[in-house]
């Protein structure tokens, strides 16, 4: 893969950073598409414009403002509350968001010559969405190589593992502190620590103090 072209489904938080940089590791070439569905925590773009522009990655955005029609969820209204009731899906489900997403990026690869494509999707810390299980990124790949009769291949570094081991994978690849500090996790647009309230905020806390408690590293 060192000599290849791969495309990061970016949004500029802690996953799909992460994922950035694991992509600048195994990829000869890296660029990076974030997609506009005038989500409420519009933050997001700015803060991926700006790690983006920090390392030197091409980056495109896409606008997928109909997604914002399609979807009403507490990620693209105001006015509907984050909340996760037992027995039914969060809130913040955005329905077809990744199925769209990755078809996106796909068809990106295919125009600027790249075969590779990168989520940081994951079905240990996934919240119930459905579009993040491995089954249906597989089923993606299928279809999306058969529709435009490439072998594209698309890669989920952080699948099988959680949010502590996703700080891990971070030090292991030497930005902890840049993922720390310049990544936007929370629903609520606060960048690095966030609002510490939002599910999105307290799954990425309790994964930070789980891997430092393992390191043996009290926070400061």
């Amino acid at each position: 893969m060192k000599d290849e072209k791969a495309v990061v489904v970016f949004s500029g938080g802690q996953d799909s950073t992460t994922c950035l940089f694991w992509a600048l590791k195994q990829f000869k070439e890296v660029v990076a598409v974030t997609f506009n569905y005038n989500q409420r925590h519009s933050l997001e773009i700015d803060v991926a414009k700006s790690i983006t522009e920090e390392l030197g990655i091409k980056h495109h955005i896409l606008d997928m403002s109909l997604l914002n029609q399609l979807a009403p969820n507490a990620l693209t209204r105001a006015d509907i509350e984050i909340e996760h009731k037992d027995g039914e899906l969060p809130s913040t489900f955005v329905p077809g968001r990744n199925l769209l997403f990755l078809s996106f990026a796909t068809i990106l690869a295919n125009q600027i010559g790249a075969r590779h494509i990168v989520t940081g999707v994951c079905e240990t810390d996934f919240s119930g969405y459905p579009d993040c299980r491995d089954a249906f990124v597989k089923s993606c790949n299928v279809t999306l190589n058969l529709a435009l009769d490439k072998p594209f291949v698309i890669h989920t570094p952080l699948m099988w593992i959680n949010k502590a081991e996703t700080w891990k994978f971070a030090d292991d690849l030497g930005v902890l502190d840049f993922i720390r500090e310049k990544t936007l996790t929370c629903y609520n647009g606060i960048i690095a620590e966030g609002c510490g309230e939002c599910p999105a905020c307290k799954l990425r806390k309790n994964g930070l103090d789980d891997y430092l408690l393992e390191k043996g590293v009290v926070d400061k």
